[in-house]
């Protein structure tokens, strides 16, 4: 127990990554790891007091050699002053010159407050300098040559009191023709020690200043930075990005979204298999992977779509469209869309349960019928009547029965036209089936549970129009033919026709002639079936002689 402890804690203290297939151990630094905020801060604030410190020291050179050149200038002002005066030039390079020159060189150092002013001949004999020994010896100092060439000049030199600043004047006389003799003027320079104790105090305030502005920047970026991620940190980012990334990919549903460019920024799994796609389209213009995608007009117009059918990689999808607003700007759209093969599995499931249901309603209350008007005849005691009227009705049912069975192949459509057929002498009317109807294959992008929907409501909408009209003018007529390439379905009645001025809009979702709430959607379903098959429809009515309904789909 005591070294298994032992080992977890040792363990504890170092990192464990694989490189190259081998596990390398590294030792933790930091027990805890430092906050986004923090390192934030740190870093600004880091830079923040780089950034002054080399201003700083920026600033202190430029003032050392502004000040510098300050010095130098007084200097040669002084040293020219003291070339130009008569009493000198005639002095210079004479017996006794010292007498005269050394009196008027102090009094005009001590006035300047310059270090030393030494005149010295051609021959560099000194004639002046604040030692009194140092007269009449040899003027030593390297950097002399260029002012006995006539050159006048600030040199730097470094002496036994510290760095100073000379300038060198020679001195002329014959009107500036003659040079006789050279001006020293030399000044102590401050140190860069001395400079920063002169200036200390204006640049701490300077320094501090600059670190406690920067300080605050930087708190204020890093919280600002840190609002903006969530406060969350970048380790809680990533686990949440791969935690949706993961569950974006696990999700049944084709998932497809672009920006404000019409650029793909997000596909799923499902949605390229859906699509048929292998490569790679993130980035990819939203036309070169759907051509005909309906997600540009919901980034231009912003309105959403809801279970909207489509034929995508020959796969029928039910598709939902949306905008993606941030903060209440659209910046894309998003489209989730499934396969519609199992939902239209379940739907043909209840649409057939359904029909057959309502088709055992009918036959039941029509055997009811029947039954009562056998019973009838039997109380007669007509019998041959009874045995010819159930021959009759048998015989109708087989064969209606028969000609569905070998002419419509798919059985939903066949059940919806039988159930229509019983529905239609429930109710005292006529449905008439051509018999040159057949269908032996569904249109292209249609399955059983549209085109029942498509025949079912026609029907229903052409059994309403002759209801409650004379006995002779109920008649519906239904034919579906086929020719190379093309199914023609023909429905019509003779009931009191559309009025022209509404025949646009009978297509019109929530449109009805019938003026009540719930209804409206069959004709629309209708058409959305038929332009999603690719195929069209038209309608020809005039009043008091009946509608024909015409579609065209292609097979």
């Amino acid at each position: 127990m005591t070294s298994a402890v032992t080992n977890a804690r040792h363990k504890s203290s170092f990192l464990y990554h694989t490189i190259n297939g081998q596990v390398v151990r590294t030792m933790k630094i930091f027990s805890k790891p430092i906050k986004i905020q923090n390192k934030i801060t740190l870093l600004s604030f880091g830079l923040v007091l780089l950034s002054v410190l080399i201003g700083g020291a920026t600033l202190v050179e430029n003032f050392y050699r502004t000040t510098e050149r300050e010095i130098g200038s007084r200097a040669l002002a002084i040293a020219r002053t003291l070339a130009q005066m008569e009493s000198i030039q005639n002095a210079v390079g004479k017996p006794g010159g010292a007498e005269v020159i050394q009196p008027i060189a102090e009094k005009i150092r001590l006035a300047t407050n310059v270090e030393y002013i030494v005149v010295f001949d051609m021959q560099k004999i000194r004639y002046s300098h604040p030692v009194q020994k140092y007269i009449g010896q040899t003027f030593v100092g390297g950097d002399e040559d260029r002012a006995l060439a006539n050159h006048e000049y600030i040199s730097r030199a470094e002496g036994v009191l510290g760095p100073s600043v000379r300038a060198f004047v020679p001195i002329k006389t014959d009107e500036g023709t003659k040079q006789v003799g050279v001006v020293v003027v030399g000044v102590l320079t401050p140190t860069f020690t001395r400079l920063l104790h002169e200036i200390r105090f204006r640049l701490y305030l300077s320094l501090v200043a600059g670190l406690a502005v920067g300080f605050v920047g930087s708190v204020v970026l890093a919280r600002n930075i840190k609002r903006a991620m969530f406060d969350m940190e970048p380790v809680e980012i990533a686990r949440l990005l791969e935690e949706r990334v993961a569950v974006f990919h696990s999700i049944g549903e084709g998932i497809i979204a672009i920006d404000h460019e019409n650029r793909v920024t997000i596909i799923n799994d499902e949605a390229k298999r859906i699509m048929g796609i292998e490569e790679e389209v993130v980035g990819r213009p939203i036309q070169e992977v759907i051509p005909d995608s309906h997600l540009p007009y919901i980034v231009a117009t912003g309105v959403s779509e809801y279970d909207r059918e489509r034929l995508l990689n020959r796969t029928t999808i039910l598709a939902n469209r949306f905008p993606i607003r941030v903060k209440g700007e659209i910046v894309g759209a998003v489209a989730t869309f499934r396969d519609k093969t199992e939902v239209a599995k379940l739907a043909e499931e209840l649409t057939g349960v359904k029909k057959f249901i309502e088709a055992l309603r009918v036959q039941n209350h029509e055997h009811m019928n029947k039954l009562h008007t056998i019973a009838g005849l039997i109380q007669l005691k007509k019998y041959q009547e009874a045995v010819d009227y159930i021959f009759a009705v048998t015989e109708e049912q087989e064969e209606l029965t028969q000609f569905l069975t070998e002419r419509i192949r798919d059985y939903r459509v066949a059940g919806i036209l039988l159930g229509k057929y019983s529905r239609a002498k429930e109710l005292h009317m006529e449905l008439e089936i051509a018999r040159e109807s057949s269908l032996r294959r569904l249109p292209r992008g249609l399955d059983s549970s549209a085109m029942v929907i498509i025949i079912g409501n026609l029907l229903e909408n052409a059994m309403e129009a002759v209801q409650g009209l004379p006995p002779g003018r109920r008649k519906v007529r239904c034919s579906l033919k086929e020719s190379p390439g093309c199914l023609h379905l023909l429905v019509e009645d003779q009931g009191l026709g559309i009025p022209e001025s509404i025949q646009e809009t009978v297509f019109q979702k929530g449109f009805s002639t019938k003026g009540r709430t719930g209804r409206g959607f069959g004709l629309a379903l209708v058409k959305e079936y038929v332009e999603l098959a690719g195929g069209c429809i038209s309608i020809r009515s005039r009043q008091g002689e009946g509608t024909r309904v015409e579609i065209d789909l292609p097979v």
